[in-house]
């Protein structure tokens, strides 16, 4: 079996950037950006008293009350998070599968990282008993296991985790000791928002939790980095904030300020952000049921997509067939799918599964490529799957299953 190519790489690997969503930037974010271009200091690190107090304003309608002095705001979420593990004195704890640049920072500080299967119905949290079992393993090595990395809406599986699991992984991590840090980025692309409900782990403990989200999942463009973290107000949270804000300082991790404008607007959910958010979640939502769908007539795997721009599937069932076109593992898989439907499939050794497992991760952004006509045609759209951009990556999808139907 082949393993990964590390020639002239050290330890961290496998952390692509998010791929380009193919969204048009919004005119009323850029007329924002550019209004503050003229100012020429950054950000302090963690972040001004205007984006601190829009990120206030943020998590407030969302149930999880806090103050400008339980925030910090960073460019970006790798450097965030990079801070907040380095804040914290153990070992780490992550899920199997996990996104795909949660392991290297983890490896970047040399903080050995432990993956922790997930339970049958959703991604993105531990299943608690296996939870506990890893805990107790790596006690019993000699390890010293502080800090739990989850996220109620996953990438790379998609899914959302039912407020019953995220309780009983919770309950169990806070019962060791471990401090959670909740990733939510994806928590404003819900497929169905009414149908689907989500809880953050921090309403179910407050104390233990901090919460980290990066704008680029709904409302800014990737292109302009910027991230949050809301802090425990209580216990050992506001240590861990100064802790944190210490090593922001020391990267000159600071948020450009015509970025951090931007971002506080957005973070304001003005008519515009919000209407373009649910616009893009629709067609994701479309794109991702049709793939699922063709993941599963194939004879593939997967759970259903209930959040974000991924579908996560498992093709062992057709190992068979696969290893008839020369695929054995995931690195075979991702550049077999990836040729096939012209954009980059992450394969499943990227996001903690092992290599031979056949399982990789589906994009469902369908605006890559597509025309400023197209893109604006699409977002407006009745039906998006009528839309070309739309019917172009759908026939990707079913072309490049349905050679998987029959062996060779």
């Amino acid at each position: 079996m082949r393993q990964p190519d590390t020639r002239g790489r050290g330890p961290v690997r496998y952390g692509p950037p998010a791929p380009e969503t193919g969204l048009p930037v919004l005119p009323e974010l850029t007329a924002v950006l550019a209004a503050a271009a003229g100012r020429p200091a950054p950000e302090p690190p963690g972040g001004g008293p205007v984006l601190r107090d829009a990120a206030c304003g943020y998590w407030w309608r969302r149930g999880l009350r806090c103050h400008p002095e339980d925030l910090a705001v960073a460019p970006g979420a790798q450097p965030l998070l990079s801070a907040l593990v380095a804040a914290d004195g153990g070992d780490v704890l992550l899920p199997r599968p996990c996104p795909a640049w949660w392991t290297p920072q983890a490896r970047l500080l040399g903080r050995p990282a432990y993956h922790v299967p997930t339970p049958a119905e959703c991604g993105g949290v531990p299943d608690p008993f296996a939870l506990l079992e890893t805990v107790r393993r790596v006690r019993a090595e000699g390890g010293h296991p502080t800090l739990l990395l989850l996220s109620v809406a996953d990438d790379p599986t998609a899914t959302v985790a039912p407020p019953e699991v995220v309780r009983e992984a919770c309950e169990a991590a806070v019962g060791e000791g471990l401090h959670i840090i909740s990733d939510e980025t994806w928590r404003d692309t819900l497929h169905d928002p009414h149908d689907t409900v989500l809880v953050s782990p921090a309403e179910m403990c407050p104390d233990d939790v901090t919460v980290l989200c990066d704008l680029a999942g709904a409302l800014t463009p990737a292109a302009w980095p910027t991230a949050l973290a809301r802090f425990p107000a209580t216990g050992a949270g506001p240590a861990r904030r100064a802790r944190t804000l210490d090593r922001l300082t020391a990267l000159g991790a600071q948020v450009a300020a015509p970025v951090a404008a931007a971002a506080a607007y957005a973070l304001g959910e003005p008519e515009p952000v919000t209407t373009r958010a649910a616009a893009a979640a629709a067609v994701h939502a479309r794109v991702a049921a049709a793939a699922h769908h063709a993941v599963l007539t194939a004879g593939a795997l997967s759970l259903p997509p209930r959040a974000g721009r991924h579908l996560y599937a498992d093709l062992g069932p057709l190992r068979g067939r696969l290893a008839e076109r020369g695929v054995t593992d995931s690195m075979e898989l991702e550049e077999y799918l990836t040729d096939r439907l012209g954009v980059l499939v992450p394969g499943g050794h990227r996001f903690g599964d092992e290599l031979g497992a056949l399982r990789v991760r589906l994009a469902t952004w369908p605006l890559l490529g597509a025309t400023p006509e197209e893109r604006a045609e699409t977002l407006g759209a009745a039906d998006p799957l009528a839309s070309p951009p739309v019917e172009r990556a759908l026939d990707g999808f079913a072309s490049a299953f349905h050679e998987l139907h029959e062996p060779r």
